[in-house]
């Protein structure tokens, strides 16, 4: 029984979702923006447009060749569990970049004589392939490319895997530029950018419990606003005992996690309490525990 918990790959009909929206919207960023708009993305879709504009290869089988050469990579190195949900997300991936390129036979969906419409293919193929990558990392799944090349350097060497992964895909796109010259690599340039924030404000935004994490010092009235916390928000803290640098007086900081919604009501209960308080206010993109999401739930995901 245990051994069929491992080998399950999804544990929630979320991540299905996930899985297949995810490689979907991704492939819109390709097929309808980045290829028509001559952009060069990372990883194995910026190899599979390079290998598109060279040859005249469908660009989906293209990135399926290299994905899975670098899928054997991963398992030789790694072991099979390593390589199997980056084998499923990759094809997911290059299979719908076929089907949509087939579709619209890789001309977009956007009028390329207006210039302008280049830039708008490097955000909106941006905004796409960011929000479909980080769909599919939020499976368990991912679309191989660089990130397994990363890996594997990283595990040889003292670099660390973003620094490896950075230059990956910036010889990528350089060599993108040879094929669709400087001004398609510049463009290049700015869809990753946006391409980065999206996969971060999809893992750390969409779907998550988003709240707020207050420290909150006073010298005199901890207790007061603790209580108001409990009787008027129904929620509760930690007060933990610190001591002021400059001043060596023992001081309470009262410790508080609150939905975004509350964070208002938060904030002017301490401005009543005591108007001089010292408040440090920063995000906790997920929050595990009573009144929030499930730990159980959380931890019985397969990662």
């Amino acid at each position: 029984m245990q051994e069929k918990n491992k080998l399950k790959l999804f544990t929630r009909p979320s991540e299905y979702f996930y899985l297949i929206s995810g490689a979907f919207v991704a492939a819109c960023g390709a097929s309808l923006f980045y290829t028509p708009g001559h952009i060069t993305g990372g990883g194995a879709t910026g190899v599979g447009t390079i290998i598109y504009f060279l040859t005249g290869m469908d660009q989906g089988l293209a990135m399926m060749i290299v994905n899975i050469i670098l899928f054997a990579l991963g398992v030789y190195f790694f072991g099979f569990r390593y390589g199997i949900k980056a084998l499923i997300g990759s094809t997911m991936l290059s299979i719908f970049v076929s089907i949509l390129g087939i579709l619209t036979s890789y001309q977009g969906v956007l009028d390329y004589s207006d210039r302008m419409n280049v830039l708008m293919s490097a955000i909106f193929g941006g905004v796409c392939m960011g929000s479909g990558i980080g769909l599919v990392l939020k499976s368990g799944c991912n679309t191989g490319g660089s990130d397994i090349v990363a890996q594997i350097i990283c595990h040889f060497s003292p670099f660390a895997f973003g620094t490896i992964q950075f230059i990956c895909n910036a010889v990528i796109v350089a060599c993108g530029a040879f094929v669709m010259g400087l001004e398609g690599m510049l463009y290049s340039i700015i869809a990753m950018y946006i391409s980065s924030q999206m996969v971060n404000f999809v893992l750390l935004g969409f779907g998550t419990n988003l709240a707020k994490a207050l420290y909150v010092i006073s010298e005199y009235h901890t207790t007061d606003i603790a209580q108001r916390v409990i009787t008027e928000l129904h929620r509760s803290g930690t007060i933990l005992h610190g001591t002021g640098i400059y001043t060596a007086k023992n001081k309470n900081v009262l410790f508080v996690i609150v939905p975004n919604q509350q964070l208002q009501r938060m904030t002017r209960i301490i401005n009543e309490e005591d108007p001089t308080a010292f408040v440090l206010v920063t995000p906790a993109y997920e929050v595990l525990g009573n009144g929030f999401e499930s730990l159980k739930k959380v931890a019985q995901k397969e990662n």
